[in-house]
């Protein structure tokens, strides 16, 4: 064992001293550049690809693969449906779990979850490397979407009502004024001669 003369932090993946000049710091831990890499596939790993399990670090598609929802279509990233469960990287999946969909009620049990903020949608913790703050709450970046027609959101083109976040077509059309020419979005009032 090597005497730690520096008094450096140790790594969080191989436990040795880690320098000023070779620190990478995540959630309140310190890493070697060289050591920051996902557990399952070995990518380099930064601020915006990291995603954080206890004291595992992941990449976002690997932490999806074995953390994420189960089901079609969840956890491969944007655009590609795949019933790939990551078997080839190593990552068990336990064939017996029921499905869980992700909760439509999750926002009212929004808590905070191993001290991170609780996600509205999905009700998982959202860490800094994947956060969104919208209607107050912190969400996931997959997560925050309109709650009736699925299209991703931006703090500029989203709507709130109670606790639920909408694009602004939909909060107009479900929440918005009743009557002849309103709900059919911008600039598409009626006029009758």
């Amino acid at each position: 064992r090597m005497p730690n003369w520096g008094g450096g932090k140790k790594c969080g993946v191989c436990q040795k001293a880690v320098y000023f000049a070779e620190e990478v710091q995540c959630e309140g831990n310190s890493f070697h550049k060289s050591c920051f890499l996902c557990m399952v596939c070995k990518k380099n790993l930064d601020s915006t690809t990291v995603a954080v399990h206890g004291e595992e670090i992941y990449c976002k598609s690997c932490y999806g693969k074995k953390y994420g929802p189960k089901g079609y279509g969840y956890g491969q990233g944007a655009g590609t449906l795949s019933t790939d469960k990551g078997e080839s990287l190593g990552i068990k999946y336990e064939e017996g779990q029921p499905h869980r969909a992700p909760n439509p009620n999750a926002a009212r049990m929004a808590q905070k979850v191993g001290g991170a903020d609780g996600c509205p949608r999905c009700g998982q913790a959202v860490y800094a490397a994947e956060k969104v703050i919208g209607a107050g709450k912190s969400w996931h970046k997959s997560c925050f979407r309109c709650a009736k027609c699925g299209k991703s959101l931006e703090s500029t083109t989203l709507a709130d009502k109670d606790g639920e976040i909408y694009c602004k077509g939909c909060y107009a059309k479900n929440f918005g004024p009743k009557g002849f020419g309103f709900g059919q979005g911008a600039g598409a009032l009626i006029h009758s001669q």
